[in-house]
């Protein structure tokens, strides 16, 4: 059987998951990665086919809820404009299953695209460099790898600082491996969203083996919009008791910073 060529494919007016779509907690439901760029390509379609004619948005916040975990089965995602203008834009989207349950939902906001000086800039600062080893693609965990999967199959790692077998911080560069849609160029709002996805998963602060560290949402919030095929991410997990942790990521592209996202983390026990 041949590699996937994409992470889903438009079937008969829905959208079906492939292999590499899949997460890591069970290989019959997606990952948070496509599901999260899935929602940002529909919002950003909606937008532009909204937007005021001469006017181009640009992305300021996504925001991810992922209600239940997203099957692999064919899909529908609609997206509606809730807030229209000229200079500040709001969409909301939700993806659906064949028998219309909610299964994740999105709201983006974006603001005009304008040429306005700024007296202070990030620009300059440099991204963690891209270390020489070449591109790692597996987890190296035969826990989590057990099947094709998105975090495994789907993406690329290069991590600068911490890897997938370590607990605590981690520096990882990612790019797509196939596009989000076949034939079609990932937006830099899409390549963000699979990324930032990943916060939870390189920064753990548990063992895998024993704790499930789920996250229900995901936030990103960019003064930037991203360039180029890789994005990095800077991650740390907060954890104390009670169940509840925060993953929080510096999000970054080759030329500098781009902003930060946000995971709240549920800390629940593997069953038996």
């Amino acid at each position: 059987m041949s590699d996937p060529v994409s992470l889903f494919e438009p079937v008969e007016g829905a959208w079906v998951p492939t292999d590499w779509a899949r997460g890591p907690w069970s290989p019959d439901a997606l990952h948070g990665g496509p599901t999260a760029a899935l929602l940002a390509g529909e919002t950003e379609r909606a937008g532009d086919a909204a937007a005021p004619d001469g006017v181009r948005f640009q992305p300021a916040r996504l925001s991810v809820e992922l209600l239940r975990p997203v099957p692999v089965a064919p899909l529908s995602v609609r997206a509606d404009v809730t807030r229209p203008g000229r200079k500040v834009q709001m969409v909301d989207a939700d993806v659906r299953t064949a028998d219309g349950t909610v299964v994740a939902s999105a709201r983006l906001l974006r603001v005009r695209d304008d040429d306005v000086p700024a007296p202070v800039t990030t620009t300059g600062l440099a991204a963690p460099p891209p270390p020489d080893a070449p591109a790692q693609t597996r987890s190296t965990n035969a826990a989590t790898d057990a099947y094709e999967a998105f975090h495994s199959h789907g993406v690329e790692h290069r991590f600068v600082a911490g890897n997938f077998m370590d607990v605590g911080p981690a520096t990882d560069w990612i790019r797509l491996r196939v596009p989000v849609a076949p034939g079609v160029e990932p937006t830099p709002l899409q390549r963000v969203a699979a990324a930032a996805d990943f916060g939870n998963g390189v920064s753990r602060v548990v063992d895998f083996t024993e704790l499930l560290f789920i996250n229900p949402d995901l936030t990103i919030h960019l003064h930037r919009e991203p360039a180029g095929e890789w994005v990095c991410i800077d991650a740390v997990t907060w954890m104390e008791e009670r169940g509840l942790a925060l993953a929080e990521s510096r999000l970054w592209d080759e030329r500098g910073p781009i902003g930060r996202s946000l995971q709240s983390l549920l800390i629940d026990r593997r069953a038996p």
